[in-house]
């Protein structure tokens, strides 16, 4: 990942008295779709009863309209130094960048990949995976629909409780391959998750962002291979790869990032 000036803006961090409730304002939204994704029939949880999948940012609490306001102004090359190939060539994937309210604020939702894994096992990411046909158009609502679907199925969410209000640019893995859209979704209404294939998912938490923006949870991750990039260790986890680079910007283009030390270092295997 690309490394930017930080920005030392106030973040959702700040004292519970000074954080606006869950039911907050809304950022202001012109009602359209991001990336093209259909808004016709959008309830207010961001899934009608027909199953259209609307992006919509009407109703959401304050404090994710800087999130708001990143993904409709960053530009691909600012998230990352891997992008799509212009051949088109990759496997469309999609992953769910999840906000909630949690006892401690602002937080996100996370997984962690089972260690009997083949690839990435044990490593903590966001739900999500591969655009299925019944997902539809990879250019609009497919996306949108995979990230809910992967979720649903690693996590137990019920998508009738998320509001989808935003898409960042397509980035790309290039050890695995994957062209991946992040989806960012709000937790309007809360449901339970956990584990529920084992198979495939160790364990299933959320971080609270305070933790995130703590600069005492930030390190550089470094690779055998030479690959340097953020990590943060929160909730007994190592969150690195590109998990932590899509946090990483976040952080950086909410305004919510704090300076940390990035000589810190935390050594990666090549089983990772």
């Amino acid at each position: 990942m690309k490394t930017h000036e930080q920005s030392t803006a106030p973040g959702p961090d700040a004292d519970a008295a000074d954080r606006p409730a869950a039911s907050g304002r809304g950022a202001a939204t012109d009602g359209t779709a991001t990336n093209g994704a259909a808004a016709d029939g959008a309830a207010t949880d961001g899934v009608a009863v027909d199953g259209t999948i609307g992006v919509t940012a009407e109703g959401l609490p304050s404090w994710l309209d800087p999130v708001v306001h990143a993904a409709r102004t960053v530009q691909p090359d600012q998230l990352s130094s891997f992008l799509p190939p212009e051949s088109g060539a990759g496997r469309q994937s999609a992953v769910l960048v999840l906000f909630g309210e949690g006892e401690r604020g602002p937080e996100l939702l996370l997984m962690e990949r089972s260690g009997s894994l083949r690839s990435h096992a044990g490593q903590p990411s966001f739900p999500g995976g591969s655009l299925d046909p019944e997902d539809g158009d990879q250019a609009t609502i497919g996306p949108l629909r995979a990230a809910l679907r992967e979720a649903r199925e690693e996590t137990g969410l019920d998508p009738r409780g998320v509001q989808i209000f935003g898409v960042l640019p397509r980035l790309y893995i290039p050890v695995s391959g994957f062209v991946v859209t992040p989806v960012l979704g709000w937790w309007r209404s809360p449901s339970p998750v956990g584990v529920v294939d084992p198979g495939e998912t160790a364990r299933v938490f959320t971080v609270p962002v305070a933790d995130l923006t703590d600069p005492a949870n930030r390190a550089t991750a470094v690779h055998p291979s030479g690959h340097r990039g953020p990590a943060f260790l929160v909730e007994s986890a190592l969150v690195w790869g590109f998990t932590a680079g899509v946090i990483d910007r976040i952080l950086h283009f909410a305004g919510w990032e704090r300076p940390w030390d990035r000589a810190r270092q935390v050594p990666l295997d090549w089983r990772a």
